[in-house]
Parts: C-alpha cells; sequence; structure tokens
C-alpha cells in the first residue's frame, strides 16, 4: 500500500541557483545531486524533520511550468514568524501572512517565480 509521498517535483531553470535558494533560504538538506540527463542532475532534497522532500528537476517538454504557481503547501507552525525569518534571508511574498477562519496562510516565490503556499496546519486558536 502507498505509505506517503517521498518527493514533489519543483520545475527549475538553473538548478544551481534554485539548490542554493531551497538550502541557504529555506533549510532544506541535500539527500542526493547527481548527473541525470546529459543537461540536468537529479537533485532530491529534504525538509529537516520530515518525510517528504522535493526534487529540482524539470522534465523534458515541461519547462512551460517554470514560474508558475506550484500545487505545493509547505507547513510551519507560525507562518508570521516564518514569513519574517524568510524575508531576512532574501525570500519574496507575492502574498503577505494573512489569518482566514480556515488558518494562516503566506505565498511565497523561489528564484524562478515559482510560488509555493505557506501555511499552518490548523485553524486558529
Amino acid at each position: 500500500m502507498i505509505r506517503g509521498i517521498k518527493f514533489v517535483g519543483i520545475p527549475v531553470s538553473d538548478q544551481d541557483v534554485a539548490l542554493k535558494f531551497f538550502t541557504d533560504a529555506l533549510g532544506f538538506k541535500v539527500v542526493t545531486d547527481q548527473p541525470f540527463t546529459p543537461t540536468q542532475r537529479w537533485i532530491e532534497l529534504m525538509i529537516p524533520g520530515a518525510d517528504t522532500g522535493i526534487a529540482l528537476f524539470t522534465p523534458e517538454g515541461h519547462e512551460d511550468r517554470i514560474g508558475k504557481f506550484q500545487s505545493v503547501a509547505f507547513w510551519c507552525d507560525d507562518v508570521f514568524a516564518t514569513a519574517a525569518t524568510l524575508k531576512k534571508k532574501g525570500v519574496v511574498f507575492a502574498k503577505e501572512p494573512k489569518t482566514e477562519s480556515w488558518g494562516t496562510s503566506a505565498v511565497f516565490k523561489d528564484p524562478d517565480g515559482n510560488q509555493f503556499a505557506l501555511s499552518s496546519r490548523g485553524k486558529p486558536k
């Protein structure tokens, strides 16, 4: 039976720039970084303390996905505090943190303009 998600692919135009962003700004850790195709490496990153990771890889023919909103939501305990910390590291937010009836969220961008949700895990108290 399926037991979880190992990684989610993130389409990027420059793997070196993306790798620096996800490790330096977001704190992800490299699981593997090795040659994969003549033009790309297979770069897999893990989120410290989580079972799910990401792969910085763009399948051939999917370059049009770069720079779009990605259906990926990263969660944290405090969206406002995490956003403030990430901004100090140069992360740009397309949507500032906001508390709604269903929880708190924000939207940030990577260097390619890919957008990701940053969310709390539950309703605000």
